[in-house]
């Protein structure tokens, strides 16, 4: 075994994930085939992670698909597997959103992609404003009390709404344990609010781009030409990030983040999750790998801590950045 990871609890649910888990966005059934997912699958295991993240969306199903086939061989109990709803999944008006017929619906089709018997995590990918929350809520329940899936969850929903739907759920219905925001050092937006908001509620993070696509690996440098086998240079996984990895002042902040990285043994891809876990909040940070390597050193974050004087450096040297990308992630 590589370097098996720590675990922590989803908020106040007894369920406990790997500090780093494995997301299939951009990377399953775009640039890994079976062989190559095979060894991303089987790596992420051997290092002790148990959380597996995916979507509908990933591929239009065809994510869910390989990760049903790559999954089937693993006991169902060594592992964590969630999977989202909301984005369009066809063409007509009522196959998106988080109605409860779409979720429903969605709900069976993951199953039967998955082969699995239920999902551990089911989240909203996005909010729906068009739907009434509480028969979002209903359904989410229903699918729990019928065994389909296990706990709930929201992607990149606000905090005003995050105390809506406590309020709705009371003690009546289950209500959601886990909040998927993108979070990285610097995308940092869900500190005001939203991770105080989750806190109070016993809502636990497992975040999304904690590498921000890699960019805060340091293998983009200022003044170079882009690496030959990085994402930045495939168009199947580039089109949320090309314009940092072009950013030079930003490229140039991430490299300076080298020498703290330096004085706790570690990489600056390391350093950048060891940042991310520093938050009791964060259940775990889901990562996107295209390389085993890139597995394991991953993996080797979990558990190393940062001083007070480690977060002040990083902060003096790396700044928060907007971009107004949004994905599917």
């Amino acid at each position: 075994m590589d370097q098996e990871v720590e675990y922590r609890r989803l908020g106040r649910s007894g369920i406990k994930l790997s500090e780093v888990g494995l997301g299939g966005w951009l990377t399953f059934a775009h640039v890994h085939d079976e062989l190559s997912g095979r060894a991303i699958i089987d790596k992420a295991f051997e290092c002790g992670i148990n959380f597996f993240d995916t979507a509908n969306v990933y591929g239009r199903g065809s994510c869910e698909e390989q990760w049903g086939r790559l999954l089937a061989g693993y006991r169902r109990s060594s592992f964590v597997l969630a999977t989202k709803v909301f984005f369009p999944m066809g063409n007509s008006p009522n196959e998106r959103g988080l109605s409860r017929k779409h979720i429903m619906e969605q709900c069976e089709a993951s199953l039967r992609r998955l082969r699995i018997d239920y999902i551990d995590l089911y989240q909203c990918h996005r909010l729906d404003a068009e739907t009434p929350l509480d028969e979002t809520i209903r359904a989410m329940d229903d699918l729990i009390s019928q065994g389909k899936i296990h706990y709930w969850g929201f992607s990149s929903w606000p905090s005003h709404r995050i105390l809506e739907t406590m309020k709705i759920c009371g003690d009546r219905y289950y209500a959601p344990v886990s909040s998927q925001p993108k979070y990285n050092l610097l995308i940092r937006d869900v500190e005001i609010d939203v991770m105080g908001t989750c806190r109070e509620n016993g809502i636990g993070q497992v975040v999304s781009s904690p590498l921000e696509q890699g960019i805060l690996t340091g293998k983009y440098q200022p003044g170079m030409p882009l690496p030959e086998d990085s994402r930045a240079v495939d168009d199947h996984q580039n089109q949320f990030m090309i314009g940092m990895a072009n950013d030079e002042d930003l490229l140039t902040q991430v490299q300076k983040l080298r020498v703290v990285a330096d004085s706790v043994n570690a990489s600056t891809t390391q350093l950048s999750l060891a940042w991310i876990l520093r938050r009791p909040e964060v259940s775990s940070c889901i990562i996107g790998a295209t390389k085993t390597t890139h597995v394991i050193e991953n993996c080797q974050a979990s558990g190393l801590k940062l001083s007070l004087d480690h977060l002040q450096a990083i902060d003096e040297i790396i700044l928060p950045v907007s971009y107004s990308n949004d994905d599917n992630n």
